[in-house]
């Protein structure tokens, strides 16, 4: 199924939260953008580092501030835009949120939760169904991660040498 114009925007927003993160945070550089009815209802991107909190990545930010905005833990019928696939425990968090559709950029063959390593997300164990589409801008957010993972590395072999 091909992407909407406002499945590629969101996306993009998304990217600009990504970029954030890498760029004031020194964060992996994932962002999350969740929708309900065209509105934006919570955002995020990793902040593992910043809040010294293992728990904090892009998705987990985004379901809180939409939690808190909306007084329910809750989301029904909503969408979650994200930079990189969802790993186990987002996925997890996403399922029990009872989030309808996850949009996701690039795949993550090491940790990814909708079925590129483990299928947390998109298993038919689980009591709620979740529409899972991935490639969305990933060759833009897979670009991301690398240029961020390179500049890591660099500066680790510079403080090395």
């Amino acid at each position: 199924m091909p992407f909407s114009p406002e499945d590629i925007g969101f996306m993009q927003r998304a990217l600009a939260l990504a970029r954030r993160a890498a760029e004031a945070e020194e964060e992996v550089p994932v962002g999350a953008v969740l929708v309900a009815e065209a509105a934006v209802i919570g955002e995020g991107f990793n902040r593992t580092i910043g809040l010294s909190d293992p728990t904090a990545h892009a998705e987990i930010l985004a379901l809180r501030a939409a939690g808190a905005r909306l007084g329910n833990y809750r989301l029904p019928g909503s969408t979650l835009y994200v930079t990189l696939e969802p790993c186990v425990m987002c996925a997890g968090a996403i399922v029990h949120a009872r989030i309808a559709r996850v949009v996701f950029a690039a795949f993550d063959p090491k940790t990814g939760a909708a079925g590129s390593r483990f299928d947390t997300l998109i298993s038919p164990l689980h009591n709620h169904r979740v529409t899972v589409e991935g490639g969305l801008l990933a060759e833009e957010a897979g670009e991301l991660l690398r240029a961020f993972f390179r500049a890591r590395r660099g500066r680790r072999l510079e403080a090395e040498g």
